[in-house]
């Protein structure tokens, strides 16, 4: 029989995701959850094209919680632990994109809910992503079965946000464009939530190699721009943020084991006095041996592909979408509770060649 999944967020991630499920002979899409109050009613097909499937948007808790099904992928922008909270109360195992990445490393009342949810539903709580998620935690736990010695790990984020068209994100919660104070890690919520998932990674990372770290730290660094100039998703005025970085450290006897260094800019002026690694995403470890993997999400490599920008940018969302549907089998299979991703088998796709 088919894996009863229910799909929670129809953003980039979340529309993507849906499509692939309807395509799935070994998926069975059964309720799908819309932010949008004013979509709540239509056919899902109205955002997947195609003939009525007879499945209506909801954006109730309650309804969406009544279904019958195996599986939620919870992909909105915005997480809320009560709602997982309910979801596997309620018997259904629950991927995350959007946090959730090592639970057991939340503050005590947080994890102990999500520990008793999963008790009453016999359920499993599982996150996943591009970064954080496979950059920072799934290749760097695989390369690290060939190691004998690891002294420090590296994880390095280069991207320039300049290319991304979406300004909710870009100006509003990440604060490009925006005078310093309100980008300061202090004063920006949304900053506040990247700080503590990426704060994850390092987390499990130390829990794979059964290491008990003393602190974990962040360090933000944030640029202006000397002059305006406008980006895909609008208006960078002079004197904003241009630039951000955050270095997160974690540290055991005075030394720095694990770092992600996330350097994020806009504009054609990448920052001088920051690391200069290559645009994507790359890990480096030391020890014996020292190993180093790169890596970039795009449309195509093949320069004849006809790949536009927004399909080059458009990878990174197909590649979180598909991270988690690849997951539902194993997630499914799994014993009730919270795991992450140096305790799951690889996500292999389905049918890859479309045989």
């Amino acid at each position: 029989m088919a894996i009863r999944v229910i799909q929670w967020g129809t953003g980039l991630v979340g529309a993507e995701s849906l499509r692939v499920l309807l395509r799935r002979d070994d998926l069975e899409v059964v309720g799908v959850w819309r932010h949008s109050a004013n979509q709540v009613g239509r056919d899902i097909a109205s955002l997947t094209g195609g003939p009525d499937t007879g499945i209506r948007f909801t954006n109730s808790l309650q309804e969406i919680v009544a279904i019958d099904a195996d599986c939620v992928l919870y992909m909105p922008r915005r997480a809320h632990i009560d709602e997982v909270v309910a979801l596997l109360a309620s018997g259904k195992n629950v991927i995350c994109t959007p946090f959730a990445f090592f639970a057991k490393s939340w503050p005590e009342a947080d994890y102990s809910r999500i520990e008793k949810a999963c008790a009453a539903g016999s359920s499993t709580l599982y996150g996943t992503g591009l970064n954080p998620g496979f950059a920072g935690m799934i290749q760097p736990a695989a390369l690290l079965g060939m190691s004998n010695r690891v002294d420090h790990i590296r994880i390095e984020e280069r991207a320039n946000w300049s290319f991304y068209g979406n300004a909710e994100i870009t100006l509003e919660l990440m604060k490009f464009g925006s005078p310093a104070e309100e980008a300061a890690l202090e004063n920006n919520p949304f900053v506040q939530f990247n700080d503590q998932i990426f704060k994850e990674q390092i987390s499990m990372l130390a829990d794979a190699l059964k290491i008990a770290l003393d602190e974990i730290t962040t360090d933000q660094d944030l640029v202006l721009s000397e002059s305006s100039f406008d980006i895909r998703s609008g208006h960078i005025a002079a004197q904003t943020v241009c630039g951000q970085r955050y270095h997160w450290r974690g540290w055991k006897n005075g030394r720095s084991l694990i770092e992600i260094d996330a350097l994020w800019n806009v504009g054609e002026d990448y920052p001088t006095h920051w690391p200069k690694p290559r645009d994507g995403w790359t890990v480096s470890i030391e020890g014996s041996p020292s190993m180093q993997t790169h890596f970039v999400t795009l449309a195509s490599f093949r320069p004849d592909s006809g790949a536009t920008l927004d399909d080059h940018v458009h990878s990174a969302d197909i590649a979180t979408a598909m991270l988690a549907v690849n997951s539902i089998p194993q997630v499914v299979s799994a014993a009730a509770g919270v795991i992450a991703a140096h305790q799951m088998p690889l996500a292999i796709p389905n049918r890859p060649f479309n045989e």
